[in-house]
């Protein structure tokens, strides 16, 4: 069980079976009456926000939240393959569930998911990836200081901005976080 004291931003808690993350929290002590602890938290299974106020002192339930090492296998129509690494064994996560992360799996690569109730929750991608241009228009030697840039499809499927120098077959280095270009590899 958790308490209202233990809140803080990134805490996660369960309410009507339904895992939430604290998003932001205020501790507010009126001058008549009880503490109490406004809230926005975010639902993690479907990412909507919602405000909450709790009475201080009040107890949470943790959920039931694993961290698993996890390899990306392949996509299956309208699903992503994973592999246990300990066990071996296969899950399938949903489109819906991986989300925008998914544009930046590629073939092999590790990484953990966060799973409640033995169910695919989310992914933890590393900061950067490497990936392969597959599309783009064909790049312009000299073209390396001007700022300007175009758009590249990666062997992901999703589309980077690029500077103009970089050709379809380069490798390129991109930020997860901000969907960013980083460099060339």
């Amino acid at each position: 069980m958790l308490s209202t004291t233990d809140f803080r931003r990134g805490l996660k808690i369960e309410m009507d079976g339904v895992p939430y993350e604290i998003v932001e929290f205020l501790h507010v002590k009126p001058g008549k009456g009880g503490a109490f602890i406004r809230t926005k938290l975010k639902n993690m299974i479907n990412g909507r926000v919602v405000e909450n106020t709790f009475r201080s002192g009040e107890k949470m339930v943790k959920p039931d939240l694993e961290s698993k090492d996890m390899q990306y296998l392949y996509r299956e129509a309208e699903e992503f393959v994973f592999m246990d690494m300990e066990s071996y064994e296969q899950m399938h996560a949903s489109v819906a569930q991986i989300g925008e992360k998914g544009g930046y799996l590629k073939d092999g690569m590790e990484l953990k998911m966060l799973l409640y109730k033995g169910q695919p929750l989310d992914i933890d991608l590393p900061a950067s990836v490497v990936l392969e241009v597959t599309e783009t228009e064909p790049g312009v030697k000299g073209d390396t200081v001007s700022g300007a840039s175009k758009q590249a499809v990666l062997e992901s499927g999703i589309t980077v901005n690029v500077p103009l120098f970089v050709n379809i077959g380069d490798k390129i280095k991109v930020d997860t976080r901000s969907g960013d270009y980083i460099g060339r590899e």
